[in-house]
C-alpha cells in the first residue's frame, strides 16, 4: 500500500452525522479493495457546537483543513439556529477561504431509481451543472438603509471579476474534454437583462472557446429556457456552465429530476487545494436519530471524492454497487420508505464494493 489519504470529516447537523457515517463505512470498503489507505479526522462544526461556544468556526480551522487531502461533509443547518448564521458562518466561509471555486454536480439517473419526468429514463439524464461557486450575489456586496421604514432600500451586488470567469470556463471546457460525451459545453445565463455581467461571461467564454477548446462543441441557454429543457428535454444537455446563483437554482431542479435529494451529490472544488465534498439535500431535523435517511447521497459524494483524489476504479467501485442496490434493492428513495434502514442500505453498498 503506497497511497494514503487524510480527511477531514465534519458530519454536521441532523440526519448529517448518519449518512457520514454510511458513506464512511463504503469508503473504507473500497480502499480495502483497492489497495490504499484512508484516514478520518472528525470535527463538531455545526448547530450544536454554535449553541454550546457561540462560534461557527474556531480560530484556526480554516489554516487547519487546509492540510488535508480532502473534507467530507454531512450537512449544516439547525431548527435552533437562525436561518443564514451557520450557512454563512461555515458552508459560504469555507467554499471563500478555501477557494473552492467549482461547484460540481452531476445530474444523473440511476437505473431503478423513478424520475417525475414521463418516459424518461437513465439514458435521457446524464449531465453535470459546473456552478461558479464563489462570486456572484453570494460575496454579500450590498446593504440596507432606511430599515423599517417605508423608504427601506436593500441592495446585494451580482459580482464577477475576469478572473473568476476565467478560471471556472478553464475547469468547464477541461471538464467537457475529458467526460468525453458529446463535447458540448452549454453556458447559461440571462444576457438579455444582465447585460453587464453576462456579456463578459460571454464574450470570455467564446474566447476561451475559439482560441484553447476548437475542439468542444459551444452553446448558451438562458437560465429560464434551460429549467424548461432540463424537464422536456435534459437529453440534450452534456457540460452545463453557470454563475452562482442560477446554478444554485438549477441544480435543485436537476436533483429532481435524478430522484430528489437522496440520490444527489455535489463537490466544492478548488483544483490547487483542499476540495469539499456534501450529498446535496439538508439535514432534515425531522428524521434525526430514526435511522430512515437515504444515505446514498452522500455515499455518491464520497464516490465523487475518490475519484477528485485520483482514485478513478474505487470511485467507479462504488457507483456501480450503488446502480445495484437502485436496481435490485430500494424501489423509492424517500426517507422511511426505502424498505431498508439507513444502516442496512450503507451494508449493502459496501458489501457489493
Amino acid at each position: 500500500m503506497n497511497r494514503n489519504y487524510n480527511i477531514a470529516v465534519i458530519p454536521g447537523d441532523g440526519t448529517g452525522p448518519e449518512v457520514v457515517k454510511e458513506s464512511i463505512k463504503v469508503l473504507k470498503a473500497a480502499a480495502g479493495r483497492h489497495n490504499f489507505g484512508i484516514n478520518f479526522y472528525e470535527y463538531d462544526f455545526g448547530g450544536e457546537r454554535y449553541m454550546r461556544t457561540g462560534e461557527t468556526l474556531p480560530e484556526g480551522a480554516i489554516d487547519e483543513l487546509k492540510k488535508f487531502d480532502a473534507i467530507l461533509l454531512g450537512a449544516i443547518g439547525h431548527p435552533d439556529v437562525k436561518p443564514g448564521i451557520l450557512e454563512k458562518g461555515i458552508l459560504l466561509r469555507l467554499r471563500f477561504e478555501l477557494d473552492q471555486y467549482i461547484n460540481l454536480r452531476p445530474v444523473k439517473l440511476y437505473p431503478g431509481v423513478k424520475t417525475p419526468l414521463k418516459d424518461k429514463g437513465p439514458e435521457h439524464i446524464d449531465y453535470v451543472v459546473i456552478r461558479e461557486n464563489t462570486g456572484d450575489v453570494y460575496t454579500g456586496s450590498g446593504g440596507v438603509t432606511m430599515k423599517g421604514t417605508p423608504h427601506e432600500v436593500a441592495i446585494q451586488n451580482m459580482i464577477y471579476n475576469r478572473m473568476q470567469v476565467d478560471r471556472c470556463l478553464k475547469y468547464a471546457f477541461e471538464y467537457t474534454r475529458k467526460r468525453n460525451r458529446k463535447k458540448t459545453l452549454a453556458l447559461c445565463g440571462k444576457t438579455n437583462v444582465l447585460t453587464y455581467v453576462f456579456d463578459l461571461w460571454e464574450r470570455a467564454f467564446h474566447e476561451m472557446g475559439n482560441t484553447l477548446y476548437p475542439d468542444i462543441k459551444r452553446e448558451y441557454y438562458h437560465v429560464d429556457a434551460t429549467c424548461m429543457w432540463m424537464v422536456k428535454n435534459p437529453e440534450w444537455f452534456d457540460v452545463i456552465v453557470t454563475t452562482n446563483m442560477f446554478g444554485d437554482i438549477i441544480t435543485d431542479l436537476g436533483a429532481i429530476t435524478q430522484g430528489g435529494m437522496g440520490i444527489a451529490a455535489g463537490g466544492n472544488i478548488n483544483p490547487e487545494g483542499v476540495s469539499m465534498f456534501e450529498p446535496i439535500g439538508g439535514s432534515a431535523p425531522k428524521y434525526t436519530g430514526k435511522n430512515v435517511i437515504n444515505p446514498l447521497a452522500a455515499i455518491a459524494s464520497g464516490a465523487m471524492m475518490l475519484e477528485h483524489l485520483g482514485e478513478e476504479n474505487a470511485a467507479n467501485a462504488i457507483e456501480n454497487a450503488i446502480i445495484y442496490v437502485t436496481t435490485n434493492k430500494i424501489k423509492d428513495l424517500s426517507a422511511g420508505k426505502m424498505g431498508y434502514s439507513t444502516t442496512e442500505v450503507g451494508d449493502m453498498v459496501a458489501e457489493k464494493v
